[in-house]
C-alpha cells in the first residue's frame, strides 16, 4: 500500500480574506509538483456570527467541488469570551480556545502531517504543534511592511514610551520610509488596550514559528523583508525564514466573456460601453460604508471632477444582521441609492457614471480595460488585484492594518497618489480633497498622477514575473515545498 501523502492543516482565521489567501496559498503548494506531494486538511472554526458561517459554508461547498485533495474537519463549537474589548482581542482569544481540538486533529491524522499552517491571530498555536513534534508555519495575508512591523512591536514598546500619536516626528519601522504616526495600523494605536497587547503577543510567537509564508513579492516590497532578513527587527534573535510566494489570487472569473453563455454583470456591461481607461472605480472592500454626509462629500467631489465613475456604495449593517458582532464583521447591506444620494445626482450624472448599491465582481472590473484608477480602502487583497492588472490608486483607509498599506502605497511602491484621510474625524475625506485626487489619478496632469500610473504598470508585469517560471515567487514556492516535504513528521499522540 502506498504512503500516504503528507497533510497541509490549515487553521485559517473565517474571514474571507485571510481563509480564502491561505487556501489559495496552500493549493499553489499542493500543485507544485503536479499534485503528488501533499494534501490539504482545512480545519474550520465555527464563526461566531451567522453571516460569517455562511460564507464559509459557501467557500467549504465551491471548494469540495474543485477535484483537489482537500478535506474538511470541523472542529467542535466553543464558547466566544464575553469579555473581550475590542476586535483583535476577540478574534485571538476565540481562536486561542480551540487549541485542544486543533490538538486532537492533528493528532488524529492518519498520515505524516508537513505542517500546521496557522493564521496570523493563531499564532499562540505554534505551542501546539511543537509539542505534536510537527512544523509550524504562520501564514501572513497582509504586508511584508505589516510583518515587519509586528515583530519589531516588542522592541517599539521599549523605545516609544509615549502613545504613538504622540510621537514628535515619526516612528522607525525596520525597512519603511519613516512613518507617519497617523500610518499606524489601528489596533496599536492605543498602548493601553488589550489589541495592542494582544498584537505585541502575536509578533512575538511568530518568532516561534518554523516558517512564515507570505502574501508578498521580493520586488513588491523588498526594504521589509530584507530588513526581517538580515535581523533589523527582533535584534538578537534570528527570524524564521520568510517565503513570499505572493500575489496569491483568486483569479477564476464568473463574469468573464470567454465560453461563459449567461449575461454579463451589470457594472460589466455598463463598463462595455465606456471608453478606455477612463472611469474610476470606487469600493472599499467587504465591510466598508459611509454616513450619509460622507456620501455627500463624495457625490460632490465626483461631480466636480467630470471624470466617469462606477461606485459600489453600500448601506449600514443591519441591526438584526451583524452590526456590532464581536468579530468586527460588519457587513453592510445594500444601498437604498434614494435615501442616501441627494437628489438628482443620478439624474445629472446618467450616462457618466454608476453607482452600484451591492456586491459587485471587484476583480472582474479591475480587470476591465476601461478602468483608468481605483479609490480603495486598501485591504491587501484590493491592492493585489489592482497591482495585477496595472491599476494605479488612491488610498482610503478604514481599519485594520490599512492606513499602513495606504501609506506604503504612496510612500514605498509609488503606485498610489496620496488622499488625505482625516483619522480624526473617522476616516473622513472632504469633497475637494477627493477630487483633487482623482483628477489626478485620472491624469489631470499632475507629477504624481503621472509616476502612480507608470508604477502601477510596472508593478503589473513584476507581479506577473514573480509567479511565472523563475520568478521570485516561484523559487520562494519551491523552496516552501522543499522545507515542507523535509520536515513532515507523524504527529505524536
Amino acid at each position: 500500500m502506498a504512503t500516504p501523502a503528507p497533510a497541509l492543516v490549515l487553521l485559517p482565521e473565517w474571514g474571507s480574506g485571510h481563509l480564502m489567501s491561505m487556501l489559495e496559498s496552500s493549493k499553489r503548494v499542493l500543485l507544485t509538483n503536479g499534485g503528488r506531494d501533499f494534501s490539504i486538511t482545512l480545519l474550520i472554526m465555527r464563526p461566531p456570527t451567522d453571516e460569517a458561517t455562511s460564507e464559509v459554508e459557501a467557500h467549504v461547498r465551491r471548494e469540495a467541488a474543485s477535484g483537489l485533495d482537500i478535506r474538511f474537519h470541523r472542529l467542535p463549537a466553543v464558547e466566544p469570551p464575553a469579555d473581550a474589548v475590542g476586535v483583535e482581542e476577540f478574534i485571538a482569544r476565540y481562536i486561542q480556545l480551540h487549541a485542544p481540538n486543533v490538538r486532537d486533529a492533528v493528532a488524529g491524522m492518519g498520515c505524516p502531517v508537513a505542517a500546521l499552517v496557522l493564521d496570523m491571530f493563531a499564532a499562540p498555536m505554534v505551542d501546539v504543534a511543537r509539542d505534536l513534534g510537527v512544523p509550524s508555519y504562520v501564514f501572513m495575508s497582509s504586508t511584508g511592511a505589516m510583518l515587519a512591523l509586528m515583530l519589531h512591536l516588542p522592541v517599539l514598546h521599549e523605545l516609544v514610551t509615549v502613545e504613538f500619536d504622540e510621537v514628535d516626528g515619526e516612528v522607525d519601522v525596520p525597512g519603511l520610509p519613516p512613518l507617519p504616526p497617523a500610518s499606524m495600523p489601528c489596533p496599536v494605536v492605543d498602548k493601553k488596550s488589550p489589541n495592542y497587547t494582544w498584537f505585541m503577543h502575536l509578533g512575538d510567537r511568530f518568532m516561534d514559528a518554523t516558517g512564515i509564508i507570505a502574501n508578498t513579492t521580493d520586488e513588491l516590497e523588498p526594504g521589509p523583508l530584507a530588513a526581517i532578513a538580515n535581523g533589523r527587527c527582533v535584534p538578537g534573535r534570528t527570524a524564521p525564514p520568510v517565503y513570499p510566494i505572493g500575489p496569491v489570487l483568486s483569479l477564476g472569473s464568473g463574469n468573464a466573456k470567454k465560453d461563459n453563455p449567461d449575461p454579463p454583470h451589470g457594472c460589466i456591461a455598463w463598463l462595455d460601453g465606456q471608453p478606455p481607461a477612463s472611469v474610476v472605480f470606487l469600493c472599499f472592500g467587504s465591510m466598508g460604508w459611509f454616513e450619509a454626509p460622507q456620501v455627500v462629500e463624495i457625490t460632490t467631489a465626483l461631480e466636480l471632477s467630470g471624470h466617469r465613475f462606477l461606485w459600489v456604495l453600500r448601506g449600514p449593517p443591519a441591526a438584526e444582521s451583524g452590526a456590532g458582532a464581536p468579530d468586527g464583521s460588519e457587513h453592510p447591506t445594500d444601498a437604498n441609492l434614494d435615501e442616501l444620494l441627494p437628489g438628482g445626482f443620478l439624474e445629472r450624472t446618467k450616462g457618466k457614471g454608476m453607482v452600484w448599491p451591492t456586491w459587485a465582481p471587484q476583480k472582474d472590473i479591475l480587470a476591465h480595460p476601461t478602468v483608468g484608477g481605483f479609490v480603495t480602502h486598501c485591504g491587501w487583497n484590493s491592492v493585489l488585484e489592482s497591482l495585477w492588472y496595472g491599476v494605479p490608486m488612491a488610498p482610503w483607509p478604514l481599519y485594520a492594518e490599512q492606513h499602513l498599506n495606504a501609506f506604503e502605497l504612496v510612500a514605498a511602491m509609488g503606485v498610489a497618489v496620496p488622499l488625505k484621510v482625516d483619522t480624526k474625524r473617522g476616516n473622513f475625506v472632504e469633497a475637494a480633497e477627493l477630487e483633487r485626487a482623482v483628477r489626478s489619478l485620472m491624469g489631470g496632469g499632475t507629477e504624481e498622477g503621472r509616476k502612480a500610473r507608470e508604477k502601477a504598470a510596472e508593478m503589473k508585469a513584476v507581479c506577473r514575473k514573480a509567479v511565472a517560471d523563475g520568478g521570485s515567487s516561484q523559487a520562494a514556492l519551491q523552496r516552501l515545498s522543499k522545507a515542507l516535504h523535509d520536515g513532515a513528521a507523524l504527529p505524536k499522540k
